[in-house]
């Protein structure tokens, strides 16, 4: 059994106890945290809890053959004992995945952030490519998404758009997207069909509650402003626009897509605490600076990640060297391919470091 493990069961039983907290079930707030951190690690405590009764029914089942004084008791024994061993097996490499998954499979919720890079409208428009593929790809899924922020391109497409994304394997499926993307393609703008390449920055935070990242009112600096862009009047007359600084690390969130100002303020809140998160976790793994080249938290924005090569109807992605030559459809949300192979090299890459 792996300790990460226990300790997550050991969690999940902890929630349970909270769930029947007269205390909690008066709170609401409290209440929708818990039962999404429950709803988490369900997965992981029901698995381990499982393998925990088939050691208990392997042990019993040994136990009986030993004692078995005739070959009839004996031979329906040892069947038993090879049937419970088979299950066993299963079970070990079901929580062998758990465990090489990380904090990432009992994580459900994400926040996408993708913003136009070089390359002008051209970047833009890319940009918007992207979100198409990637909301197609979550449509498939049976995810849900929620636009938090969003900046539209002069000539269409995005300059910045911000989304949540909500269901089960979400974060696990699509926490290796974070990074650089380059296309290169002749833009419709372009009278000489010259190639040209532009960019757009990908980032992919896990949702974390209150719980997690603890954030002081005295630490925010908040301002409201009039939001700009398109939405008539109404959006520009009212101070609905919320810019929220966080003071001691200088992180900086704003958000004007929703009308109501405390709406807004909820939503920049929720990309704040999981831009803190992230910075956190990008520390921890800089401290330990293991040998082993995972995936997880290498999505450095500024990081080259994969090019898509429209006059080649190629895709690659630089950290796995690996090229799909079905570009349009790739464009279309059919990506499994990518990230089941990303997904892959980065559980074999932890499986290394559990067993040295």
């Amino acid at each position: 059994m792996y300790p990460s493990l226990q300790l997550k069961l050991d969690r999940f039983e902890e929630l349970e106890r909270q769930l029947q907290d007269p205390e909690v079930l008066s709170n609401s707030s409290k209440l929708v945290e818990v039962q999404r951190e429950y709803g988490g690690l369900r997965k992981v405590a029901e698995s381990v809890r499982t393998f925990q009764k088939m050691e208990s029914d392997l042990a019993a089942a040994q136990e009986f053959l030993a004692e078995a004084t005739d070959d009839e008791t004996r031979e329906y024994a040892q069947a038993e004992v090879a049937e419970l061993t088979i299950h066993q097996t299963a079970l070990k490499a079901e929580l062998e995945d758990l465990v090489t998954a990380g904090d990432s499979i009992t994580r459900g919720g994400l926040i996408m952030e993708i913003r136009a890079g070089t390359g002008g409208d051209e970047a833009a428009l890319f940009a918007g490519d992207l979100y198409n593929m990637y909301s197609r790809y979550i449509d498939t899924q049976g995810w849900k998404t929620e636009i938090i922020e969003i900046a539209e391109g002069e000539m269409g497409g995005f300059k910045e758009v911000v989304f949540s994304v909500s269901g089960e394997g979400a974060y696990h499926r699509l926490q290796f997207e974070s990074g650089g993307h380059r296309v290169q393609r002749v833009p419709a703008t372009e009278s000489q069909g010259r190639i040209h390449t532009s960019a757009a920055t990908v980032a992919v935070l896990p949702e974390v509650n209150e719980v997690e990242i603890e954030i002081r009112d005295e630490d925010l600096q908040i301002d409201t402003m009039r939001a700009g862009g398109p939405g008539g009047q109404k959006v520009n007359k009212t101070e609905s626009a919320v810019r929220i600084t966080h003071i001691p690390t200088g992180i900086v969130v704003k958000c004007q897509d929703e009308k109501s100002q405390h709406k807004n303020k909820a939503q920049a809140m929720r990309v704040l605490r999981s831009r803190m998160f992230e910075e956190q976790q990008k520390k921890e793994n800089d401290a330990r600076a293991s040998a082993r080249r995972t995936l997880i938290g290498s999505g450095d924005r500024s990081e080259k990640i994969r090019t898509y090569n429209f006059p080649q109807a190629r895709v690659t992605d630089h950290r796995i060297n690996l090229s799909i030559y079905k570009l349009q459809a790739f464009m279309m949300g059919e990506i499994d391919e990518m990230i089941n192979a990303l997904v892959e090299f980065d559980r074999q890459e932890r499986l290394k470091m559990v067993n040295e």
